[in-house]
């Protein structure tokens, strides 16, 4: 298979704390070794080779049973969540039954090591959600991004809210990427990297104010420094501006630390 075909299945790649080599190999081919050709010359060591999907390529279908089990597993939750929750809580349930009116507007990371509903304690109805790569949220532009441009008009213009809130968290993916970006180095995603470039500009400040820390430690900084980031990027928005100036608004920004179990928040 030719290295441009190969690019449309697989690639194997490593990631080090400031470096990041990917070597493209076909799905018949074994992981590139440290004894093997030319190519791996070029890799830093030790060679950690790991499976990233650069396009819809399937490597082997799911079992039927483990399918059926993870859809019964869904099913399971939903019917404890009724008899435990929602049939015991008409006075939650029913009031939403003719709208919401939420507190809160959260910007939450995708990770599914933070869902900030069960973190902050919130009851359906006190939140309107928004959740993406590293909780990001770009700067206005109605050509970009408008799925969270409408997020954040809707809640400020028809839900009414009264806080925007920004959550980052620990051991984030997002800002792992984000920070092992090489410039001019080709993309591995679709999406993913030209998402996560929306905090470029925090990232350069780490990088200028931080350089001599390690990886890991600069990555602890932009999880905080990429949040404020976002908050000003919300300050772009008109109808965020309007309610700032107006007293109806106001901005603020969260770190959960899954591993020591903290959260830490300030205001924008």
């Amino acid at each position: 298979m030719s290295t441009a075909a190969a690019a449309q299945s697989w690639c194997f790649a490593t990631v080090t704390p400031r470096c990041r080599a990917t070597v493209v190999a076909s799905l018949a081919s074994p992981a590139p070794s440290s004894s093997s050709s030319s190519n791996s010359s070029n890799l830093p060591a030790p060679f950690r080779p790991r499976l990233i999907r650069s396009t819809p390529v399937f490597a082997a279908p799911v079992a039927p049973a483990a399918m059926d089990a993870a859809v019964d597993r869904l099913k399971e939750g939903f019917e404890k969540f009724k008899t435990e929750v929602y049939d015991k809580k008409p006075e939650l349930f029913e009031p939403l039954k003719a709208g919401q009116a939420p507190k809160y507007m959260v910007f939450s990371c995708a990770d599914s090591r933070v869902c900030p509903s069960v973190t902050l304690g919130l009851q359906p109805g006190e939140a309107f959600t928004v959740r993406n790569i590293a909780n990001m949220v770009p700067s206005y532009c109605k050509i970009k991004h408008a799925g969270v441009g409408s997020a954040i008009e809707y809640a400020v213009c028809a839900l009414k809210v009264e806080l925007i809130v920004v959550i980052g968290h620990s051991r984030c993916g997002g800002i792992k990427a984000l920070l092992s970006l090489q410039d001019g180095a080709p993309d591995s995603f679709h999406f993913v990297e030209d998402w996560v470039r929306t905090g470029f500009p925090a990232k350069k400040k780490v990088q200028t104010e931080h350089a001599s820390l390690p990886f890991d430690d600069q990555c602890t900084i932009l999880e905080k420094e990429a949040v404020n980031q976002s908050l000003e990027n919300l300050k772009t928005y008109p109808f965020v501006k309007d309610g700032l100036a107006n007293g109806t608004l106001k901005l603020v920004g969260g770190h959960y630390d899954f591993v020591s179990g903290k959260f830490d928040v300030w205001e924008a």
